[in-house]
């Protein structure tokens, strides 16, 4: 078999054909775009403290019987305790005052026995308002977080597999998981259900990922680098922008994921993209392919030749998940949050395409880790948000390369199979993101353990082989003389 992107350098590097599958292959990342990030809106915990039940007190004691903490120096009412109701319902019977005839530290406390009462200044409902994810149920929320991306783990190692039935079949098979997934995760009855759902969600979206990277193979070299680079994740930018003005005109978290389910429609245009010639050729259907490489001549307006064919995840995934994740926590209105942390993708997406096309992957790649590590490393040095910001943007510009870096070191037999289990690996750093960003007995903790793991990746990066203005290797034989 002879090299595919010397067989088809006719078509040229751009044309008509090229950029529709370009077009048509990015408008699937708008909708990844929603629906691996709204549990920052759907999981978010509002202001709450111990619903106190219609017992007789004096407005005095119905004040007074939720205890104050200092948090971050500054006092709040507690949200997992009560002073004891039977005390002091006896207490208020009594006709005593609190805080001037009764010391109030002195009283006995209790947990929150009756349930919560939240806050709906933000939020109209949430999961945590649902189901009350918090105090001693707080674990609950960041396991709904990981249970995604141990969605993304399985859908890693199955995408691989599912690839040798063809890339387009995987990426409609994805695509229909993917909106009955998020559909069904809205009509939740438990939190249980939730969580298997999510994990669902997570499994047809890397699978959709990776098919949909995987299936660039019909693009030219330029458009390839193009989309992996800035196209996909400009797209995906999108519906992330897009994500918190949703969010912030829908309060309540069943309607706001049953109408993001939907945003799925809009892929089905999708039809259109033809099946990659190069695995078809790898099949052995080469007629399939030459007709699919005729039909990009005649579009792109260029004569075929009358024979065309002759015989470093892990430590990105975990800062950047935790990065975007941890938009809820920061201070500030959480929907502004969200919005600056995905604004934040374009300029990091439009630098890092610029730079690829001159400067080799290896290189920028570590840098770019450096980059996002290092600011994490200083975080008691600078304001939260903006520390937030400048690691996002590292992490984003490593997270634009990565992609087209590992679909550029496998060969065709194994680009779809090397992607999934690379992803794999990045999944265990997405799923102890979560955990990570809730380390809430250290508010530091949680930057210095990204910070170190992504310097720590960078170096390791340095010893993989360089692509830079190299073809995409066929076979094995034609990878190992890349190293």
């Amino acid at each position: 078999m002879g090299d595919y992107d010397d067989d088809t350098a006719f078509l040229g590097q751009s044309g008509p054909y090229f950029w529709t599958t370009f077009f048509l292959l990015n408008v699937v990342f708008v909708s990844t775009g929603f629906n691996g990030l709204y549990i920052v809106f759907v999981g978010a915990a509002p202001k709450h403290h111990c619903l106190i039940p219609d017992v007789n007190l004096t407005e005095e004691w119905r004040d007074a019987i939720i205890p104050f903490t200092i948090v971050d120096g500054e006092e709040v009412q507690s949200q997992c305790s009560r002073y004891k109701i039977d005390v002091v319902r006896n207490l208020s019977a009594q006709g005593y005052i609190p805080g001037r005839e009764v010391n109030l530290t002195t009283l006995e406390q209790e947990g929150c026995l009756d349930g919560w009462n939240y806050s709906k200044e933000i939020y109209q409902s949430t999961i945590v308002t649902e189901w009350d994810l918090v105090c001693d149920n707080q674990w609950k929320v960041p396991f709904a977080s990981s249970s995604l991306f141990v969605g993304y783990l399985i859908g890693s190692l199955v995408s691989g597999q599912l690839s040798d039935f063809g890339r387009k079949k995987v990426v409609f098979m994805s695509l229909g998981v993917q909106c009955l997934s998020v559909l069904l995760q809205s009509f939740s009855h438990s939190w249980r259900m939730f969580c298997i759902m999510y994990l669902w969600v997570g499994a047809s979206q890397i699978s959709l990922y990776i098919s949909a990277f995987v299936l660039t193979e019909v693009l030219s070299k330029t458009m390839r680098v193009l989309f992996t680079t800035l196209g996909a994740f400009l797209f995906y930018c999108i519906g992330y922008m897009t994500l918190p003005w949703i969010a912030y005109g829908i309060r309540e978290w069943r309607t706001l994921v049953a109408v993001l389910s939907t945003t799925s429609l809009i892929n089905f245009p999708l039809w259109f993209i033809p099946e990659s010639p190069r695995w078809l050729m790898t099949q052995g259907r080469v007629k399939e392919a030459e007709a699919i490489v005729r039909e990009a001549a005649s579009k792109n307006k260029v004569q075929a030749p009358p024979v065309i064919f002759k015989e470093s995840e892990m430590a990105i995934n975990i800062g950047y998940f935790g990065l975007s994740l941890n938009t809820s926590n920061l201070s500030g209105n959480p929907f502004v949050n969200c919005f600056l942390s995905a604004t934040t993708e374009v300029p990091a997406y439009i630098v890092s395409t610029w730079l690829l096309k001159t400067c080799p992957r290896r290189v920028l790649l570590s840098l770019f880790l450096i980059i996002g590590g290092g600011v994490l490393l200083l975080i008691q040095f600078i304001p939260d948000l903006a520390l937030e910001m400048t690691g996002k943007f590292g992490f984003t510009m490593a997270f634009s390369i990565v992609y087209i870096y590992t679909a550029e070191i496998y060969p065709t037999v194994l680009r779809n199979i090397g992607m999934g289990m690379c992803s794999s690996a990045a999944r265990v750093g997405s799923i102890t993101a979560p955990y990570v960003i809730f380390l809430t007995y250290n508010k530091v903790l949680p930057y210095v353990l990204m910070g170190s793991l992504t310097i720590a990746s960078s170096v390791v990066n340095l010893f993989l082989p360089e692509t830079l203005h190299k073809d995409l290797p066929e076979t094995v034989e034609q990878m190992q003389k890349c190293q």
